[in-house]
C-alpha cells in the first residue's frame, strides 16, 4: 500500500508539472499555420516540408520601442505571432523599453512564468502573492541583474533611473498572454458597473467614472 501511494503521489506530481506549461512537441517542429481552418489549442502545423528559415526568425529587437505614451513604456513581443516556428515549443521573449520613471503597469501572464534581465538602466520590480497575504516582493535591479515573476502573479516594473532603461523578458509559453490589471478592470467592454467597482475599491461612482474614462 505504501509503495502504491508513493507511486500515485509521484504520478500526480509529474502530471501537474506536465500540465503547468505548454504541451511538449511530438515532432521536430510545428510551424504555425494561422490560416488553417482547423481549430486547435495553439496553431495547426503547416507541412514541415514547406518550412523555411524565415519561420524561425525575427529581426528588430535591437530597435528601441516608442515610450511616448501615458505609462512611459513599450513592450516588443517575440512570440508565436512573430515567429511561427515557436508553435509548441513553450518559449517566447520580449523587449521592454522604459522612459525615465516609465512603468510597465501591474499585470499578469496567465500562461507563463517570466524571467527578466536588465540590459540598461535601473528598474524597480515586484510581484504580489495571492490572497489572503497579498505580500509585495520587490527589488531594485541594475544592469545585468535577473528577476523571476512566477506564473499568474501580478507584477510590474518601473524605471527609477535618470535615463532610459531596457530589459529582455523570457517567458515559458509560446503565447504567454497578458492581463493588465487597470485595463481589465476599468477598460472592459462592456464596462463593469460603476457602483460595483465603487464598492470593491471603497470609493464613489464619480471617481470610478473618471478612471473608466481614461481606458
Amino acid at each position: 500500500m505504501t509503495s502504491y501511494l508513493l507511486f500515485v503521489c509521484v504520478l500526480v506530481a509529474i502530471s501537474s508539472n506536465a500540465l503547468a506549461s505548454d504541451p511538449s512537441p511530438l515532432q521536430d517542429f510545428c510551424v504555425a499555420d494561422p490560416t488553417a481552418p482547423v481549430m486547435v489549442n495553439g496553431f495547426a502545423c503547416k507541412d514541415s516540408k514547406l518550412a523555411q528559415a524565415t519561420d524561425f526568425f525575427f529581426s528588430g529587437l535591437h530597435l528601441p520601442g516608442n515610450t511616448s505614451n501615458p505609462v512611459g513604456s513599450k513592450v516588443t513581443p517575440v512570440n508565436v505571432a512573430q515567429i511561427p516556428g515557436l508553435n509548441t515549443l513553450g518559449i517566447s521573449l520580449a523587449r521592454v523599453d522604459y522612459a525615465p520613471w516609465g512603468v510597465n503597469p501591474p499585470h499578469t501572464h496567465p500562461r507563463a512564468t517570466e524571467i527578466l534581465t536588465v540590459i540598461e538602466g535601473t528598474l524597480e520590480v515586484g510581484f504580489i502573492t495571492s490572497n489572503p497575504e497579498n505580500r509585495l516582493i520587490t527589488k531594485v535591479l541594475q544592469k545585468g541583474d535577473v528577476f523571476v515573476f512566477p506564473v499568474n502573479l501580478v507584477h510590474y516594473q518601473r524605471n527609477v533611473g535618470n535615463g532610459n532603461a531596457v530589459a529582455i523578458a523570457a517567458l515559458s509559453s509560446q503565447n504567454p498572454g497578458v492581463i493588465t490589471v487597470a485595463n481589465a478592470v476599468f477598460g472592459s467592454k462592456p464596462a463593469i458597473a460603476n457602483d460595483l467597482l465603487a464598492k470593491s475599491f471603497q470609493t464613489d461612482t464619480k471617481t470610478i467614472d473618471l478612471i473608466q474614462s481614461k481606458f
